[in-house]
């Protein structure tokens, strides 16, 4: 199947020095492999259940999102245990530590990567709460 994606050029450069420096033999085999990855990032995430313990890692820019970014934690402040916030020039990285329900945890990975000022949301489980 032909697709087409709009990617800013410089995203765009980055990923055929990488795909190309990794010896693979496309373009398109590199973001097939992405999208597989992709998906079993997302598998993952959607599968976990019961009470969980989380760190969420993401970036933003800081002007554009910082008010929204904030009612977010309020309202997630049943899962969301403590924060850690880093400046950058204009761009910020935090990190959330959660413990609580697996789904709550999700829902918040999914109300971040919903802003078009967040760069990258990165999730990683740490353990069950037995």
């Amino acid at each position: 199947m032909r697709t087409s994606l709009n990617v800013p050029q410089e995203v765009l450069e980055t990923f055929d020095e990488t795909w190309k420096a990794e010896g693979l033999e496309s373009r398109s085999r590199a973001v097939r492999e992405a999208m597989q990855e992709y998906v079993e990032q997302h598998t993952q995430l959607e599968d976990l259940e019961g009470e969980a313990v989380a760190a969420i890692a993401f970036d933003y820019e800081h002007t554009l999102v910082i008010g929204d970014l904030h009612t977010i934690q309020h309202e997630f402040e049943d899962v969301i245990g403590t924060t850690q916030h880093m400046h950058r020039g204009d761009w910020c990285l935090e990190t959330i530590f959660c413990t609580g329900s697996a789904g709550r945890i999700r829902e918040l990975v999914y109300q971040l990567r919903d802003f078009d000022a967040v760069g990258r949301v990165n999730v990683m489980f740490l353990q069950p709460v037995a």
